[in-house]
């Protein structure tokens, strides 16, 4: 074992202690949900709650946008996320002057994406919703965003996303891990999502992390990869081909290793600068994307960076704009593995008709 390997583990188990003082809060208050003591607020439209165990990089915006995908033309679907590093407070409604300081790199994220989904953020989802609804009073369902553990809302549908490569069974509870509760907290999903995994993952390997998982009677578990999807020019939107290019990639995400190995294997070169997850660029950031670009003794050179670091860069567009420099955004969409994307279309678009209808004091038809 390297000294590194070595000084890591015992940091970790130093921070042991802490992770069951954490661990044993987090389990008295879902005790105190569990027992009616807190309660939960429900509320007249379908609310999907979709989010993870862990403390990021499991892939939850690209799942929110499947969902968006999947129920925008049939329904109107509302967003509320919290609006995480975002320079304001309380809730908001994205508009035609709303950026990422504003209301966060994912809400914008989806706001430029889909400019027909009511786009939300609020701290506190309990009264958020109710404030949505109020002024947004057409909506028909909402999706939260990254809010498994807001159990003061009473979500009908709970979406859980756990890494392939790094599932929750087989970690632990903050600081020892990267556990927000217990894993025992995934028996409240019911829907359990193993993202990123890989294109070839073989059936046998799939039923060995279900084996793991050991889902409930009323739980389904399903398998989903990502995708590169077709770049676009960051200044105009349009199509645009990276084959054989020499990529300086600028992006501030939890995992970009996935990203690093696409690039790879679709440029000609690829020069990393990578920042922390939804850091905001600043003046000095802007200059060492460009020094780096400039410096670069190569042909045919562009920037590539990702859609969640293009909202934090529209800040500064105009700075951007005066460069000259091609810059292409990647990018990405869910895929279900083995052919499932009925099955794990099915229950959620069932739940969504099913609560619609009842609201409204009847049944929904029969599908034959």
């Amino acid at each position: 074992m390297g000294k590194g390997n070595l000084l890591s583990t015992i940091v970790r188990f130093l921070l042991f202690p802490f992770a069951l003082l954490y661990g044993a809060i987090v389990w008295l208050r879902n005790r105190m949900y569990d027992s009616g003591f807190f309660s939960s607020v429900g509320f007249s439209v379908p609310v999907i709650c979709i989010g993870n165990l862990s403390t990021g990089g499991t892939g939850k915006t690209p799942h929110v946008e499947y969902l968006i995908r999947l129920l925008q033309y049939r329904f109107r679907v509302a967003t509320m996320s919290r609006g995480y590093k975002r320079h304001t407070q309380g809730f908001l409604m994205a508009n035609e002057d709303t950026n990422a300081l504003r209301i966060g790199d994912e809400p914008m994220q989806y706001h430029l994406k889909f400019p027909e989904v009511v786009v939300s953020v609020a701290e506190e989802r309990m009264t958020g919703i109710p404030s949505l609804l109020q002024r947004r009073p057409d909506v028909d369902i909402v999706i939260l965003d990254d809010a498994y553990q807001h159990r003061s809302v009473k979500a009908g549908l709970n979406i859980l996303i756990t890494d392939h490569a790094q599932p929750y069974f087989n970690d632990h509870v903050l600081p020892f891990g990267n556990l927000r509760e217990s894993r025992k907290a995934a028996k409240r999903a019911d829907i359990i999502i193993v993202s990123k995994c890989p294109e070839n993952l073989s059936k046998a390997d799939a039923e060995s992390i279900k084996q793991k998982i050991a889902p409930l009677p009323h739980q389904q578990v399903f398998f989903t990869g990502l995708r590169y999807s077709t770049p676009y020019n960051f200044a105009t939107g349009q199509p645009i081909s990276i084959t054989g290019k020499s990529a300086v990639l600028v992006c501030g995400i939890a995992r970009p290793e996935p990203l690093l190995s696409f690039l790879e294997q679709h440029t000609s070169a690829v020069h990393t600068l990578t920042y922390k997850d939804h850091h905001y660029f600043v003046t000095s950031d802007l200059d060492e994307m460009k020094a780096a670009y400039d410096n670069w003794n190569t042909a045919d050179k562009i920037i590539v960076t990702t859609e969640k670091d293009a909202t934090r860069l529209r800040l500064h567009h105009e700075k951007l704009a005066t460069w000259g420099i091609t810059i292409v955004v990647l990018p990405i969409e869910v895929y279900v593995l083995f052919e499932q994307g009925h099955e794990l279309n099915a229950p959620i678009n069932h739940y969504v008709e099913r609560t619609i209808w009842e609201n409204m004091g009847g049944e929904p038809p029969v599908i034959v």
